[in-house]
């Protein structure tokens, strides 16, 4: 062999263990929160239902409470019914960073969420008109006002979140009291 070919090799061989480590090593690009919102719409818009954004972080034991009572085998079907439920990261530490959705932090500003803790959650119809927010507030106050309910436990907070839910899904009285009885154990 000659010189020329083995230094070639040896250049292929480095060039393709470094592709390989970069690959390997790459952290994935997390979807943009327009794109998640997009599918949601569309799969809401074909089943008939609401959205139901929940912002979240890997971090949030709340956010874990929320998504444990949303999945629940006593109430899960009933959620299924009437949402399509989805989720966008904010509020990563900085190690996480990759995980949050670009464009959640802004759309969360935009409706009225940042400052309020998470998890925050909004319910949009299948054509991304704002339904409700996870925020209690007296009736007729402004959007950027009231306080994030986020995961409710409390009976006023498990009242609030029962009563969105009756304004934005198909739920019958009955339903709702399962879903009322299973939120409330996250007060203990």
């Amino acid at each position: 062999m000659d010189k020329p070919y083995k230094m070639k090799q040896v250049i292929l061989c480095l060039t393709m263990t470094f592709l390989s480590s970069a690959m390997i090593n790459a952290q994935p690009t997390a979807q943009t929160a327009d794109e998640i919102l997009r599918t949601a719409s569309e799969k809401a818009a074909k089943e008939d239902k609401n959205v139901f954004v929940m912002f979240h972080a890997s971090w949030c034991g709340w956010c874990h409470k929320m998504d444990y009572s949303l999945n629940d085998p006593a109430c899960k079907k009933f959620f299924d019914d009437n949402y399509v439920i989805c989720h966008l990261v904010v509020d990563e530490s900085k190690d996480k960073k990759n995980l949050e959705n670009p464009g959640a932090a802004e759309l969360r500003t935009k409706y009225y969420g940042d400052g309020q803790g998470i998890p925050f959650w909004l319910v949009f119809d299948k054509d991304g008109k704002l339904l409700a927010d996870s925020k209690k507030r007296k009736e007729g106050a402004a959007a950027d006002t009231g306080d994030n309910i986020g995961c409710p436990a409390t009976e006023e907070e498990v009242t609030n979140f029962v009563s969105i839910l009756k304004m934005t899904s198909r739920l019958k009285d009955d339903q709702l009291a399962i879903i009322q009885k299973r939120f409330r154990e996250n007060d203990k």
